[in-house]
């Protein structure tokens, strides 16, 4: 089976053949790759080894963790896998849904603005605060009118009348 090594403090020379052929002496490795930047293709200090054998890889792990590569002292643990979403473009993957509605939880983003929290703690009440805001939402849209003409020949807001 298969296993992903991360090599960290890379030297900015270090090129895929050269990390390929520094870890080559512990087993087949079926991949190596330095990370570069998009936007200027410099390496970023790091990269990843794949072993086609998991004891091939942990054999390397501890005879080359701290050792210098290329005038640079290394660090190489087993890759973790991403669980951060990558890019920043999509849509918000960060947490469970907000909520608009009323009721009696209030996560740690209602404590913050004063509502929810269940109880006695801070932003306690159960909502309150945050009922009475969304009434006075409403109120304000309610008072807005429409853009009718107020028969002075001028188009107003209701709110103005």
């Amino acid at each position: 089976m298969s296993k992903k090594l991360f090599v960290g403090g890379l030297s900015w020379g270090t090129t895929d053949d050269r990390l390929k052929e520094a870890f080559g002496r512990f087993g087949e490795v079926t991949e190596a790759k330095i990370i570069t930047d998009r936007e200027t293709g410099r390496s970023r200090g790091f990269g990843f080894v794949t072993y086609a054998d998991a004891a091939a890889a942990d054999q390397a792990i501890k005879e080359l963790d701290g050792q210098e590569l290329d005038g640079r002292t290394i660090r190489v643990n087993e890759a973790q896998n991403q669980t951060r979403p990558r890019g920043g473009g999509g849509p918000r993957d960060s947490g469970p849904p907000r909520s608009f509605g009323g009721g009696d939880r209030g996560g740690p983003r209602d404590r913050d603005r004063g509502g929810g929290g269940g109880g006695g703690g801070p932003g306690g009440g159960g909502g309150r605060d945050r009922d009475r805001d969304r009434d006075r939402d409403r109120d304000r849209d309610r008072d807005f009118g429409d853009f009718g003409d107020d028969g002075g020949g001028r188009r107003s807001r209701g709110a103005r009348r």
